[in-house]
C-alpha cells in the first residue's frame, strides 16, 4: 500500500502523487527541430490519451552537460522556449524543461507548467531558490552524487521560499567507473520528505561517458526499471522517447522508441493497480 504522506501536486488539469493515476513525464532528450518535436508530441498525446493518462511533454532546449564540446547541445532557451510554447499551444499540453541558470528563469517560466532543476544542479542553492520564487511546480532530480536523505536539505531551500510544488525524482546513483544503480529504497526514502517520487527510467540505465566521447546505456533495463520502480511506489515515470533513438543527437543509447511505448505502459498499469490496491 502506498504512504499517504506525500502531499498531492497539482499541474493544470492533473494531480501527482497519493492515490492518483499514475503520471507520465515523455519526450525527447533534446529538441532537435520544431517539427520532430510538435509531430513527436502530437503521437505521445495521442498513447496517453487513448489509455486516459496524465501526461506531461518534456524536451531540453540546451543540453548543458554534454560529455564532448562538440555534442549537440540544442537550439537554445531562447529558441527553445518558443518551440515548446508552441507545442502547449497547440496540442494543450503540460510542459516541462529543465534550467540552468539564474538568468534563463524568467525566459522560461510564462512556458513551462513545471521547471526541472537538472541532476548536477540539484544543489545550487541561487538556482533552487530563483526557480521557486516563481510559484512554479519544480521537478528536482536528485543527484547521482547525493544519497537519497541528502534531498531533505534540498527540499528545505526550496520550503524557505514558501513554494511547496516540489517533486522528486531518481535517476540513479555513480556506481563505480562510467556506471549507475537504481537503488529502488531511494523512492520509499524521498517519499517520506512528504513529496511525489517520480522515477526516471531512461537516465537511470545511462552509462556516463561510457563510450569514450559520449555516453552509452543499457535500453533493455527501461521496462525492467520502470516495472520496479511502480512496485515500489513511485507517483510517475519519467521517460525519454524518440522515434529513432539510434539516429538522436542526444542520449541515443538510452532512449525509449515509441513502438515500445504501450508494452510499457500496460505493464506498469497493472502493478500500479496491485500497488495501490487496499489489502
Amino acid at each position: 500500500m502506498l504512504s499517504q504522506k506525500a502531499k498531492i501536486i497539482n499541474i493544470r488539469n492533473l494531480a501527482i502523487g497519493q492515490r492518483q493515476p499514475l503520471v507520465f513525464i515523455a519526450g525527447p532528450c533534446v529538441i532537435e527541430s520544431h517539427e520532430s518535436c510538435l509531430k513527436l508530441a502530437d503521437k505521445l498525446k495521442t498513447i496517453f490519451q487513448s489509455k486516459k493518462l496524465p501526461f506531461i511533454f518534456k524536451a531540453s532546449y540546451d543540453k548543458a552537460n554534454r560529455t564532448s564540446v562538440s555534442s549537440y547541445r540544442g537550439p537554445g532557451v531562447k529558441e527553445g522556449i518558443k518551440i515548446l510554447a508552441d507545442i502547449k499551444k497547440r496540442l494543450e499540453l503540460s510542459i516541462l524543461s529543465d534550467v540552468h541558470c539564474v538568468e534563463e528563469i524568467s525566459i522560461v517560466s510564462e512556458t513551462l507548467d513545471i521547471i526541472q532543476i537538472p541532476a548536477f544542479l540539484c544543489r545550487q542553492t541561487d538556482l533552487i531558490l530563483a526557480a521557486a520564487k516563481t510559484g512554479k511546480p519544480i521537478n528536482i532530480k536528485k543527484g547521482q552524487f547525493l544519497a537519497p536523505w541528502d534531498m531533505k536539505s534540498v527540499v528545505e531551500k526550496m520550503r524557505s521560499t514558501g513554494n511547496e510544488q516540489i517533486l522528486l525524482t531518481e535517476r540513479g546513483t555513480c556506481f563505480g567507473y562510467n556506471n549507475l544503480v537504481s537503488d529502488m529504497r531511494s523512492l520509499v526514502i524521498m517519499r517520506e520528505l512528504g513529496y511525489p517520487v517520480i522515477y526516471d527510467a531512461t537516465h537511470s540505465v545511462q552509462l556516463p561517458g561510457g563510450q569514450g566521447n559520449v555516453s552509452g546505456g543499457e535500453r533493455n533495463m527501461v521496462i525492467p526499471l520502470a516495472r520496479a520502480a511502480v512496485a515500489t511506489g513511485c507517483d510517475g515515470l519519467f521517460l525519454e522517447v524518440h522515434e529513432n533513438p539510434e539516429q538522436a543527437l542526444s542520449d541515443a543509447a538510452t532512449m525509449l522508441t515509441i513502438e515500445a511505448l504501450p508494452n510499457l505502459i500496460e505493464q506498469v498499469l497493472e502493478i500500479h493497480r496491485v500497488v495501490t490496491t487496499d489489502t
